[in-house]
């Protein structure tokens, strides 16, 4: 079986990064299409109201699928260091304990999605033209949690073994599918939003299926064993220690969008589809630069493991360059061509106005999270979570909450709205990034 792995503590780290991340990248940006899919064929197929309706459920989406991204950073984490340090006892350990862990959080959201889709697209003040198709995607898209889970687990284990290749491979046949079904449900079978729901999570389960049928069949330490699979209290505790920090963050950050949703909600529905449309763009470019810190946290981590402090330094000023240049190109792109881009999923004049304006504030503003972010994933890397979650929270979510009580609410533009993205993350980079510098400097010494 040939081997994917890349040894992140010895040769050229550009090289090797850029090697890591582009197979990451196109891994990300294939998960982000199962719903940008989704809209733009209820948007092209449907009408304006199903893509208002599922476009309204894409922040609770983030922050379900942010829970699990945050419990796939720390098994990532963990994981890579014991591979840098070539301890292959640890390395079964964490897989085998992993598995558990993202499971029952996998489980935990289906149960969530079940009983809560309704009262928390209530709670966001989902237009009463909408909720009814939102509620319905959302369960049946929640009810792919574990699939998304396992995939997720999955993609962490071989990352932070240096394989991002086959997880993409695994993404291309379910994505090729989730089109195909999409269509086929849609137009073939006019079942609407219910459609691109189950054409979603039929997807997520084929490539949940395919990356757990590798780690059953390799044979390497990172390898699963039916038999193997339980929870090690140590490891457990090492890995929630960085990924639970990680998920409240991203559970958090996605809350104050949410809080952000409520504020784009007070505006006609034909805003609120713009805005649905638009954003569509935050998840292609921020998982395109995700890429990156998912390479900063395995990187750092591998080299804490082999205890080579100047690759550990290194590695995050690599990322930080390739993240922002990514940020920077991608956000320039879509300021230029964002009538293509909004084209892609309405054809309504009025939708496509607002969410100009949304594409206009934000693709001049992208760049500015890579220093945020990245900053974050170096912390995780070394084993630190706590902090770099509390500067994140008080920065992006505080922050975002006291601008929209306040700047906003006293001007009520878009533009008053949108600016808040730039600002949060401005803030909280400086500060993030005054920490790495910190814990850094008391690594190996």
């Amino acid at each position: 079986m040939k081997s994917n792995e890349i040894d992140m503590t010895t040769g050229s780290l550009p090289k090797k990064i850029l090697m890591y991340s582009v197979p990451l990248m196109l891994s990300n940006v294939l998960q982000v299409m199962f719903n940008l899919c989704d809209v733009a064929v209820v948007g092209k197929f449907v009408g304006p109201l199903a893509l208002g309706a599922v476009g309204s459920t894409s922040i609770i989406i983030t922050l379900t699928t942010g829970i699990l991204l945050g419990l796939a950073g720390g098994v990532n984490a963990v994981v890579a260091l014991f591979v840098g340090a070539k301890n292959s006892a640890n390395v079964k350990k964490a897989v085998h304990t992993s598995i558990v862990i993202c499971m029952i959080a996998g489980l935990l959201l289906l149960l969530s999605g079940l009983f809560l889709s309704r009262p928390v697209l209530n709670l966001i003040g989902t237009k009463k033209e909408l909720i009814d198709g939102a509620v319905i995607y959302l369960t049946i898209y929640l009810l792919g949690s574990p699939a998304l889970a396992m995939y997720n687990y999955g993609n962490a284990v071989l990352s932070a073994v240096g394989d991002t290749k086959r997880p993409l491979m695994y993404l291309i046949t379910a994505g090729i599918i989730n089109v195909v079904l999409n269509l086929f449900f849609v137009i073939v079978c006019r079942l609407g939003v219910v459609g691109v729901a189950l054409a979603s999570i039929i997807s997520q389960y084929i490539s949940a299926f395919l990356i757990l049928k590798f780690l059953f069949g390799c044979g390497k330490d990172y390898g699963l064993y039916i038999t193997n699979i339980g929870m090690d209290s140590h490891i457990a505790a090492r890995v929630l220690r960085i990924g639970l920090p990680a998920a409240v963050q991203y559970s958090l950050f996605a809350v104050a969008n949410l809080y952000i949703q409520s504020a784009v909600n007070s505006f006609d529905h034909v805003v609120v589809e713009g805005n649905s449309a638009a954003a569509n763009a935050d998840n292609i470019v921020y998982d395109m630069m995700a890429a990156f810190y998912t390479a900063c946290t395995s990187f750092i981590a591998q080299n804490l493991g082999a205890r080579k402090r100047d690759r550990i330094k290194k590695a995050y000023l690599v990322t930080q360059m390739y993240s922002f240049i990514i940020g920077a190109v991608l956000g320039a792109l879509l300021v230029v061509f964002r009538t293509q881009f909004l084209s892609i999923f309405t054809s309504d004049p009025d939708v496509m106005h607002y969410g100009s304006i949304r594409l206009g504030i934000m693709g001049c503003s992208y760049f500015i999270s890579a220093f945020m972010d990245n900053a974050a994933a170096g912390a995780r890397g070394l084993g630190r979570s706590v902090i770099p979650t509390i500067i994140v929270i008080m920065g992006s979510v505080v922050f975002r909450i006291v601008w929209v009580c306040t700047i906003f609410a006293s001007i009520h533009t878009l533009m008053s709205l949108y600016l808040v993205y730039a600002s949060a993350w401005a803030f909280t980079s400086i500060i993030g990034t005054v920490y790495f510098i910190i814990i850094f400097r008391k690594t190996l010494r």
